[in-house]
């Protein structure tokens, strides 16, 4: 009777124990996309005035410029799904990298201070978000991991936790830059 009660006991620890380890993974999954999400809003907050300090010295490109703020205008919205944001951010770093290739052929541009300085700003930001993209994958690794492996997977399917894919770039985003390229376009 007594083995039978310390057994139960046991048991009951080790899932109280999966079961709060669960939880916490699903929320630091959470609570890195809300990083994720703060940094995106920085770059949206900068937009702006990167897009007005290009404006003042580049006139035939504005059908970039009128995508990157059509694209930030989008990614406004409250009522986006976490990846309406991770596709909208997908598609703004693809078309900002764009205009900063397209600011090399303005050289009192890239001399103007306000913006070197937002230049410096927007580099900063980026890596920011590249540090919380990373640091979001490793949580839904750790987290996928927990509830697709046995005891956790019984758990995780009583409680509905389903597998969440990591962040990926695109596929034209992982071939190789020509600098050449770059600088003949």
């Amino acid at each position: 009777m007594i083995i039978a009660g310390i057994i139960i006991l046991v048991l009951v620890i080790i899932s109280i124990a999966i079961y709060n380890s669960l939880i916490a993974k699903k929320n630091q999954t959470d609570n890195a996309f809300s990083s994720i999400d703060a940094m995106l809003k920085k770059r949206f907050d900068l937009l702006p005035n990167l897009v007005e300090t290009v404006k003042q010295y580049m006139e035939y490109e504005s059908d970039l410029l009128t995508k990157v703020v059509a694209l930030r205008s989008r990614a406004s919205n409250p009522n986006l799904n976490n990846d309406e944001k991770l596709n909208i951010d997908q598609e703004l770093s693809y078309e900002v990298k764009g205009l900063m290739v397209n600011v090399e052929n303005y050289p009192n541009l890239k001399a103007d201070q306000s913006f070197t300085n937002l230049q410096i700003t927007w580099t900063e930001s980026e890596e920011q978000i590249a540090a919380a993209r990373r640091t979001y994958n490793a949580a839904i690794t750790d987290y996928n991991n927990a509830i697709m492996m046995f005891p956790g997977s019984i758990f995780a399917g009583i409680l509905n936790y389903t597998v969440k894919p990591v962040l990926s770039i695109p596929e034209t985003e992982r071939g190789n830059i020509s600098a050449k390229d770059l600088f003949n376009s």
